[in-house]
């Protein structure tokens, strides 16, 4: 009798070991999971999300918007803005993202949604090229000011910026000037 009681408290121990032990590689698996995730990564999950909600964005020096997020590229994101306009803003401006807690956990647990379609391999100046054959007209913010105009080419890591006054069409006689801006410097593209 006294052995049989022995047994089932040596068995509870091993038990409660193993459980204990398979709980220690769970949380280990989930740190090393976390490790990995990155700011795209957390923004598709939002974006799968259903239900609309808009991003809380700051930006490198200190602009905020709230914008519908459409497409989220290798390393930029498009968007609507609140007047109807579109963005896109480099990842890289992003300083920070306002979330709540149900944001907080739908991106984090969300985040093995696959982010391996066209859009998500074209980077940056692939969209900048799209915006300079269309000749749209742009107001691009850099961490100096806001500049309007169009954008003359898209080279790998710069664009030529012709600028000229708001509301006019890109003529020769319009162009006040022409800036070679670092693609790194760009903060929010509006189109």
């Amino acid at each position: 009798m006294r052995w049989d009681s022995l047994f089932d408290d040596l068995e509870s121990q091993l038990e409660r070991e193993r459980t204990a032990e398979e709980l220690d590689l769970e949380a280990e698996e989930e740190r090393l999971r976390l490790g990995r995730l990155a700011v795209r990564d957390r923004l598709l999950a939002l974006a799968a999300a259903p239900g609309e909600r808009p991003l809380r964005i700051a930006l490198a020096g200190g602009m905020r918007l709230v914008v519908h997020p459409h497409t989220i590229g290798r390393d930029w994101l498009s968007a609507a803005l609140p007047d109807g306009r579109q963005c896109i803003v480099p990842l890289a401006s992003i300083a920070s993202i306002s979330l709540s807690q149900v944001e907080v956990a739908t991106s984090l647990h969300g985040a093995g949604v696959p982010g391996d379609t066209v859009s998500g391999r074209l980077g940056l100046p692939f969209v900048l090229r799209d915006l300079c054959r269309r000749r749209r007209q742009v107001e691009v913010t850099t961490a100096d000011g806001v500049l309007i105009g169009t954008i003359d080419r898209v080279a790998r890591d710069h664009v030529d910026l012709a600028v000229h006054e708001a509301g006019t069409p890109r003529r020769e006689s319009a162009v006040r000037d022409v800036l070679m801006l670092p693609i790194d410097r760009i903060v929010i593209v509006r189109a």
